[in-house]
C-alpha cells in the first residue's frame, strides 16, 4: 500500500457475533440454524473455543448420504479443529489462506477465544472499495488462487478432485442424467421430473434449426480457407447468427430475453458446427431431428447415421462432464465481456476465442496423437522416458487446477473400459506408466491424466473425428457460458481489474525533435 493508506484486518471485514453450535447439536439444528440466520457456515465450540466447522459443502455432503439429519450429530460431519485467523491479520493474508486451501469461511480467534468469523463474501466486499491504484499485493500471474465473483452454477475444489454443478456433483450427475436435465439444472437450478425433462426437450427442438441468412452463409464459410479451423469457422457463422436473430446488449433487454438468447444458442451451435463440417468435405448438411436427444441428435447430424444407444451416452456423458468447469478461461473471457453490457453473442464469441487456445480447449486429439506417437504398449516406457527427460509435455496430463486424479478422468475411463477394445486396454498402459514414470523422474511433481487424455479415447471409438475434438467440447461448454453470463448481468459490476507498472518510472521528459 502507499504510505498513509490504512492495511484492512479481519477485525474490519469479519462478522459477529458468530452462529454457533455443540458438539449435542444434531445436523437438523444447525442446517435450520444455518436457515434462520442466512449463514454459510456454523462454528461448533466447547465453552467459547472453536472444536470444528461446518460449512454449506457439508451440508450438501450429508444431503447426499441420505442418512437421518435428526438423528446424526453435527460432530460426524464437520471438519475437525479447523485453521482459524488472528482479528490482526491483514485481509490480504487472510485471502491468501481461503484461496490456497479452498476455503469459504474461516473462525476468527483471539487468546484462544472465537471471536468472529470471515468468509470469502466479506473479503470481496472489502476488494470491491479498496482503491484500485493502491494494490494491497502482488498479484499472481495468471491471476491463480484469485477470486474475481460469486457464484451459483459450480465450483471445483482442485485438492480433492472433486467439482459439482450446483448441489450436484458433476459426474454422478453424467452417471445418472441426460443432458438436457443437466442444462435444465444450470439454467433453471433444479432437476427436472420427467413430465419437465420432455417439456423442456420440446422447448430446444425448434431451436436447433440454423436460421435461413445463416444458412446461406455457411458454405462460404466452410471453404473460405485452405484448412479448415472448426472452431474459426463457428466464431464466424454464429457471429452472423447472432446478429441475423438480433441479439442485442443486455442492458437494453428483459432478463427474459437475455435467457432465450442463451437457450437459442445452446440449441444451435451444435447444428452450425456440424453443417460447417460436413459442407467442408463436400457433404450436405443433415437437419436436426427432433426426435434425437442431444448427444444422438450431434451424432447423427454429423454422420448420417442414428447411432448406437452405448455411443450416443458414451458421448452424452462426456458433454454433461464438460458443461461446467469454474471460472476457466473461456467463462472468464465471457463474464468480462458480459460486464460491460455487451449482447450475449458477443460474450459467447469472446469465449469461443478463448477456447480455440491450445492451452485451454486443444488438447484430447494432441493425446490421442501422442498415444499414435507411441504405437504399441512395447513401446511405452522409452517414448515416455524420452519425452519426459527432454522436457517435452506429456498431452493429456496434468491441470492447472487438479492436483490429484481429474474426476472427469477418471468417469470418463470407466465410459472408455465399457465400450471395451484393444485400444482402451493400450490407452490405460500407457497412464498408468506415464503417471509411476513421471513419479520416478519428477517426483516434486504430482501429475495425472486430465479429461483430454480420454475424452480422445472415447470421442475417436464413437466415430467423432480429431478435428472435431475441442468444438465437441465448445457443444456443451456453452451451456456453461451462457449461464455465466446470465448471472453475470443478474448481478454485474464491470470488470476492471487494475495492473502493477513495471516500467521505466514516469514522468520523465518529452525529448524535443532533432
Amino acid at each position: 500500500m502507499a504510505d498513509g493508506a490504512k492495511l484492512r484486518t479481519v477485525a474490519d471485514v469479519m462478522s459477529y457475533p458468530v452462529v454457533t453450535a455443540t458438539a449435542t447439536d444434531t445436523i437438523a439444528d444447525v442446517a435450520e440454524r444455518m436457515v434462520q440466520h442466512q449463514v454459510g457456515a456454523v462454528v461448533v465450540v466447547e465453552e467459547t473455543r472453536p472444536v470444528g466447522i461446518f460449512t454449506e459443502r457439508d451440508n450438501v455432503r450429508f444431503a447426499a448420504s441420505g442418512a437421518d439429519p435428526a438423528a446424526t450429530k453435527v460432530t460426524e460431519w464437520m471438519t475437525e479443529n479447523p485453521d482459524t485467523v488472528e482479528p490482526d491479520v491483514e485481509v490480504v493474508e487472510a485471502f491468501k489462506s481461503l484461496a490456497e486451501r479452498k476455503y469459504r469461511h474461516i473462525p476468527v480467534v483471539k487468546d484462544g477465544e472465537l471471536v468472529g468469523i470471515v468468509s470469502m463474501r466479506d473479503i470481496i466486499k472489502i476488494s470491491l472499495i479498496m482503491p484500485i491504484e493502491q494494490p494491497g499485493t502482488a498479484v499472481p500471474k495468471g491471476l491463480e488462487g484469485v477470486v474475481v465473483a460469486e457464484t451459483t452454477i459450480g465450483d471445483v475444489r482442485g485438492l480433492e478432485g472433486f467439482y459439482h454443478y450446483r448441489q450436484y456433483n458433476a459426474v454422478d450427475l453424467a452417471e445418472k442424467r441426460t443432458l438436457e436435465d443437466v442444462w435444465h439444472l444450470i439454467y433453471r437450478g433444479y432437476l427436472p421430473s420427467a413430465a419437465e425433462r420432455k417439456d423442456f426437450a420440446d422447448e430446444i427442438a425448434p431451436l436447433r434449426v440454423v436460421p435461413e441468412e445463416v444458412k446461406e452463409l455457411l458454405p462460404s464459410i466452410a471453404k473460405s480457407r485452405e484448412h479448415f479451423v472448426p472452431l474459426d469457422a463457428l466464431r464466424t457463422a454464429y457471429s452472423f447468427t447472432a446478429s441475423v436473430l438480433d441479439f442485442r446488449p443486455w442492458l437494453d433487454i428483459e432478463p427474459d430475453e437475455l435467457v432465450a438468447n442463451g437457450m437459442r444458442t445452446c440449441a444451435v451451435i451444435p447444428t452450425l458446427l456440424v453443417a460447417l463440417y460436413r459442407l467442408n468435405k463436400g457433404l450436405e448438411p443433415i437437419d436436426p431431428s427432433p426426435d434425437l436427444g442431444y448427444a444422438a441428435n450431434y451424432l447423427y447430424m454429423m454422420t448420417g447415421e442414428v447411432p448406437t444407444p452405448e455411443y450416443a451416452r458414451a458421448i452424452e456423458q462426456y458433454l454433461v462432464s464438460t458443461i461446467d468447469h469454474g471460472f476457466n478461461s473461456s467463462t472468464f473471457t465471457a463474464r468480462v465481456i458480459t460486464s460491460t453490457g455487451a449482447d450475449l453473442g458477443s460474450a459467447v464469441v469472446g469465449a469461443i476465442g478463448a477456447l480455440s487456445g491450445p492451452l485451454h480447449g486443444g488438447a484430447p486429439s494432441r493425446a490421442l496423437d501422442m498415444l499414435d506417437a507411441i504405437g504399441e504398449p512395447g513401446n511405452a516406457d522409452e517414448w515416455l522416458r524420452n519425452a519426459i527427460s527432454g522436457g517435452e509435455r506429456l498431452m493429456g496430463f496434468g491441470h492447472r487446477v487438479y492436483k490429484t486424479d481429474d474426476p472427469r478422468s477418471l468417469m470418463l475411463r470407466g465410459v472408455a473400459e465399457r465400450l471395451g477394445g484393444d485400444r482402451v486396454d493400450f490407452a490405460k498402459h500407457v497412464e498408468k506408466r506415464a503417471v509411476e514414470i513421471l513419479a520416478e523422474l519428477k517426483p516434486d511433481r504430482k501429475l495425472y491424466a486430465n479429461v483430454e487424455f480420454y475424452a480422445g479415447v472415447v470421442m475417436d471409438m464413437c466415430g467423432v473425428p480429431r478435428e472435431m475434438f475441442t468444438p465437441t467440447f465448445a457443444s456443451s461448454r456453452v451451456i456453461g457460458w451462457t449461464a455465466h453470463i446470465i448471472e453475470q448481468a443478474g448481478d454485474n459490476r464491470l470488470i476492471r481489474p487494475g495492473a502493477l507498472y513495471s516500467g521505466p518510472e514516469p514522468p520523465q521528459p518529452v525529448p524535443d525533435l532533432a
